[in-house]
């Protein structure tokens, strides 16, 4: 299941015509305002390009390997994100059974059911079998203290990590009348959208942000970054009704729809942040934190849109 090589330069090309502006603008600005790095929001910009770069080409890649490639992709950032959120739950000896079951087993069988197509498994594995398997397991090993707590930490992980995140991928298997082939331009239409939105919410709240909507959770969040963002977003979206089997005006509904999935997602994860008492996920990625920092805003979005598509011709 291949996109058109032609689509996909198309959009890469595009994308790398805006982050040579963007790299060229970042150097400008800290040349002639930050030349020993003193301000901290042009090298958080530049910083934040510079990684955008890395991520540009390794998701270009994967599009070229096709189906493949995505979903070692995406299974690969899944692992990486169930680790960081790991590394922040309060786990004790008794739950290495059901860690090693999330890790080895219970995320790779989920990734096979998507790249075998087994629609039918792959919607249910997590929510209901794995959700059953990782209480039993850790019940085995007999350590009761703070259990509940425990259990519901490691199924929310598998669940916001693994079970969210594979529904990226899982746009190549669905059946869309008069678009055989071009599954692959789904998934960079969902990245670009919510991607773009995260950035555009960025600069509009630096621009004009005045009015903070969860100074608790997420004190860089105001309500023109969120509005001038989520409105530039979709229409970038209804822009790119062309990588779709939609119209502009339903391209430009379902961008608005995963824009406000992906806000509210990134308000949630800031929550568990805040909870857990730290800024960021990780620090793999400069200017970003760590995976599930860049893909926080994709894991509320996926299942989502992925859904919203698969019944969309039940419904027209």
């Amino acid at each position: 299941m291949m996109a058109p090589h032609a689509d996909l330069l198309k959009l890469f090309a595009g994308l790398a015509a805006v982050l040579l502006i963007a790299s060229l603008a970042g150097h400008f600005l800290a040349r002639r305002y930050s030349p020993d790095g003193s301000n901290a929001v042009i090298e958080n910009l530049n910083a934040r390009v510079n990684a955008w770069w890395v991520m540009i080409i390794f998701m270009g890649g994967a599009l070229l390997f096709g189906r493949t490639g995505i979903i070692l992709l995406f299974g690969f950032a899944s692992f990486a994100a169930l680790r960081e959120f790991v590394t922040l739950t309060d786990t004790r000896r008794g739950d290495h059974w059901a860690l090693a079951a999330s890790f080895f087993l219970i995320l790779p069988l989920q990734y096979y059911l998507v790249f075998i197509d087994w629609y039918g498994l792959y919607s249910i594995f997590i929510p209901v079998y794995a959700f059953l398997l990782l209480p039993i397991v850790a019940a085995l090993r007999g350590d009761t203290d703070r259990f509940l707590v425990r259990v519901a930490e490691v199924q929310w992980a598998l669940m916001i990590c693994v079970f969210c995140v594979s529904h990226v991928p899982a746009l190549l298997t669905l059946q869309i009348p008069g678009y055989e082939g071009r599954n692959l331009l789904l998934i960079a239409f969902l990245v670009v959208v919510v991607q773009s939105s995260d950035v555009l919410q960025y600069v509009w709240g630096k621009l004009a942000g005045r009015t903070r909507i969860a100074p608790r959770l997420s004190p860089s969040k105001t309500v023109e970054g969120f509005a001038g963002g989520a409105l530039s977003a979709t229409l970038v979206g209804a822009g790119l009704f062309w990588m779709t089997p939609f119209t502009p005006w339903q391209a430009g509904a379902l961008s608005f729809v995963i824009v406000l999935m992906g806000f509210f997602g990134g308000l949630v994860m800031s929550a568990i942040k805040r909870d857990r008492g730290v800024k960021d996920w990780g620090h793999l990625i400069a200017g970003h934190g760590g995976f599930i920092d860049r893909l926080d805003s994709v894991i509320f979005s996926a299942p989502i849109f992925f859904h919203l598509v698969r019944y969309w011709w039940s419904l027209t």
